[in-house]
């Protein structure tokens, strides 16, 4: 008969491999880099960070660029619509996650504490406003000489001035975050569903 032969555990999964080398072993912590590593490796989320919320609560944010738009206001759109720009003329933007575990408690009053904590939509414009001009000069290079060229760029230009007076003024919404929750229930497979969420009342879209 011949001898047995020893068998390998199986190597440790990436994420398990992420988790155990973080130097903060709580469940929090391990919940925080699963949801970043589903933003990094199956979102493709670039430019990643974690952020601790000076609150009472322990909370954790988790803001990185996503590939693409997660979520535009409906005026906002229609405003693109009308001036014939698309979402991939739009530089990507900056966004904060909420990661948290089915089940896990929570409350108006943690929420609204996360949201006090979120850089205000108005002062992100205002940092961002010196690169207005050097877009739409980016925007024209890009496409070319020519009238159309000329024409987008000036489009685009007029997009990000409206659009900083409408983050000032609160006409496209306030501030809006990804509360993201893993399925950590019996029989849960680590499972990680989005929802966004907004500060106050949005209005409904018109189908």
């Amino acid at each position: 008969m011949p001898p047995s032969i020893p068998q390998q555990p199986p190597a440790l999964s990436s994420l398990t491999t992420l988790i155990s080398t973080t130097t903060d072993a709580s469940p929090l912590a391990s919940i925080t880099h699963q949801v970043l590593h589903n933003l990094q490796h199956q979102h493709l989320w670039t430019s990643l960070q974690i952020h601790q919320v000076t609150t009472e609560f322990p909370i954790p944010l988790i803001s990185g660029i996503p590939p693409h738009r997660v979520y535009t206001h409906p005026d906002e759109q229609l405003y693109m619509v009308e001036r014939g720009l698309r979402e991939e003329d739009v530089e990507l933007e900056r966004m904060f996650v909420v990661p948290t575990v089915q089940g896990q408690s929570w409350s108006l009053e943690k929420m609204a504490a996360v949201f006090d904590a979120l850089p205000d939509p108005a002062e992100e414009e205002g940092e961002t406003a010196a690169k207005i001009d050097t877009k739409a000069e980016a925007e024209e290079k890009a496409l070319g000489d020519g009238n159309g060229a000329a024409d987008k760029a000036a489009r685009l230009a007029e997009y990000y001035e409206y659009r900083a007076k409408a983050r000032r003024t609160g006409k496209w919404g306030s501030k809006r975050l990804l509360l993201a929750m893993i399925d950590k229930g019996m029989g849960g497979e680590g499972t990680v569903v989005y929802y966004v969420v907004q500060e106050g009342t949005v209005k409904p879209r018109q189908n």
